[in-house]
């Protein structure tokens, strides 16, 4: 019975401090899975050296906030916001970290998704792992040379490869033709 329960300093437990225990490590649970929800952005362990490299300080000073979001801290831009998602030019999209060129416009695609979407990368240009934050599985695309987060790729996309490269906008640049 819960009157009979003790704690170490002998006091009896009463059913309310039970509750309220309970109640509060709930809580604290609850917390602690926002704060996993929100950290899953943050940045996992390094998967190699990188080309380019610097220091978190030296990243927030190079990047804006929104780039330094995304490519440093795995985040996303909203839908619909880049006006990448609409460039339609003869050219190559690069990586606002480091210049590397990643995909060639001629792979562009609309894929109705908000994002910039591409079927194929240029070789070489791109890392690619596992990524289950979020509670989804997906493959995680980071650039080669600097290792700052581009997007997802996922294999609903057209052919010939049947690749989505889905790139957050933000992490890119566009060199014109």
């Amino acid at each position: 019975m819960l009157g009979r329960v003790t704690s170490s300093t002998s006091k009896p437990v009463s059913r309310r401090n039970v509750l309220f225990g309970t109640a509060v490590l709930g809580a604290l649970a609850a917390s602690g899975s926002v704060l996993a929800l929100k950290a899953s952005g943050a940045p996992r362990a390094p998967i190699g050296n990188f080309e380019v490299n610097h220091t978190d300080d030296e990243w927030r000073h190079l990047l804006n906030p929104q780039q330094y979001d995304v490519l440093r801290t795995a985040g996303t831009e909203r839908p619909f916001s880049s006006p990448l998602n609409d460039e339609h030019r003869s050219g190559t999209f690069t990586c606002a970290g480091c210049g590397q060129d990643l995909f060639s416009s001629t792979t562009k695609f609309d894929s109705g998704t908000g994002w910039p979407s591409f079927y194929r990368v240029i070789s070489n240009a791109v890392l690619e792992r596992s990524d289950d934050s979020d509670g989804m599985s997906r493959t995680e695309v980071l650039c080669s040379r600097c290792g700052g987060h581009l997007g997802h790729v996922f294999d609903d996309g057209p052919q010939p490869t049947g690749l989505r490269y889905c790139m957050n906008g933000v992490a890119m640049g566009f060199r014109p033709a």
